[in-house]
């Protein structure tokens, strides 16, 4: 989403038209997005973005409406109790603040240099000043190596840009503490980092339908996806028209030729040995963050057979997500893909794959622990 919505600003920007960014600064209990999540607001009425996901968007839609007049930053604090049900407030019943700041060319200089266009595959992050005091909406947008905006000060400027790249690979929201010059040892201002990680690569390997199923729901995820096949015939851009790429390869020798990392997903649905085994055995001695195998339970056990004569370990053969995908009842390739992707969501989250009404404790995860920087 912060791609997108620096993407509709830096838009606002080249047509000289003025906006401004309301950001979840920070939170107790349930809310519907994470703190870090932004949604902008031109002067001409239209919205990018969102922070509730739609209990609180008309009163900050009319809040930042008045910040563009006034240019004077504004934190409004959301919350709901029994008494204030069916006022602006939060449903889920937690509570957040939100910093609502100009965002225009003048406020954010230099963004169309940097985020026009916005790369899908070079993590990004927004940094801005959330304490009071006049150096309160200040913003820096870090694009790869590449930076936008100010903080009013170059000291301060260079200490934020350093700490937003520490945290750049989080994909998660974290405020540090500092002072005005950058000093790391004073904590005149909190500067909330929110960065967008690179997207997952999803690497599916068999050009089968499940695998066009798959590739659909993925790029809805914002995930970068290959599509991998020994087979010319049906590995065909035409057949895999979502795919960012299609590559004809034996799936082993493709995996020995990237980079794996945590943010690699490895989903094998050929379930032909000749080209499952030595692609696992691969993929599970990488640094690949999932790795899934599609087959029935005999595939699956007539599969690990074949591993372990390959030279694959217990150890590694634990990291074997198969038969892959989550128990859902599945049947149409839709559905397997939905089952695939909510395990991988579950795994990357830290989530249990069991209903919500049968967990306890908080709905979203996600902290954002109070830092100092150094």
């Amino acid at each position: 989403m912060m791609r997108d919505v620096l993407g509709t600003i830096t838009r606002w920007h080249d047509a000289d038209i003025d906006c401004a960014i309301a950001t979840i600064i920070s939170s107790q209990g349930s809310i519907p997005l994470p703190v870090g999540s932004i949604m902008a607001v031109s002067r001409d009425g239209a919205v990018a973005g969102s922070i509730s996901g739609g209990c609180v968007e008309s009163d900050i839609f009319h809040e930042a409406l008045d910040v563009l007049d006034t240019r004077v930053p504004v934190i409004r604090t959301y919350a709901i109790d029994d008494d204030e049900a069916g006022s602006i407030g939060l449903m889920c019943g937690g509570s957040m603040r939100v910093l609502v700041h100009p965002a225009g060319r003048a406020d954010l200089p230099g963004l169309s240099a940097v985020a026009d266009p916005l790369p899908e595959t070079v993590p990004v992050s927004v940094a801005t000043i959330v304490s009071a005091g006049e150096l309160q909406g200040r913003t820096i947008v870090t694009v790869g190596d590449q930076v936008a905006g100010t903080l009013g000060n170059p000291l301060l400027d260079a200490e934020v840009i350093k700490q937003a790249r520490r945290h750049l690979e989080a994909g998660s929201a974290v405020t540090v503490d500092m002072g005005v010059t950058g000093n790391c040892l004073e904590s005149d201002v909190s500067v909330l980092i929110s960065s967008t990680a690179q997207p997952p690569h999803l690497m599916v390997f068999g050009a089968v339908d499940f695998s066009r199923a798959l590739i659909r729901s993925a790029k809805a995820l914002g995930y970068r996806v290959t599509l991998c096949d020994a087979r010319p015939v049906f590995a065909t851009p035409e057949r895999f028209p979502e795919a960012d790429e299609v590559v004809t390869m034996w799936p082993h020798t493709y995996l020995e030729s990237q980079t794996i990392s945590a943010s690699t997903l490895i989903c094998v649905l050929t379930h032909d040995p000749k080209f499952d085994v030595p692609a696992l055995t691969v993929a599970l001695r990488s640094g690949a963050g999932y790795v899934g195998a599609m087959g029935s339970r005999r595939t699956h056990h007539d599969r690990l057979a074949r591993l372990r004569a390959a030279g694959v370990t217990d150890d590694e053969l634990a990291r074997l997500s198969s038969p892959i995908g989550l128990d859902l009842g599945a049947v149409t390739p839709e559905e397997t893909a939905i089952s695939i992707l909510a395990e991988i969501i579950a795994q990357r989250r830290g989530g249990t794959g069991s209903p919500l009404g049968r967990v306890d404790g908080p709905i979203h995860r996600s902290v954002v622990p109070a830092l100092t920087a150094g």
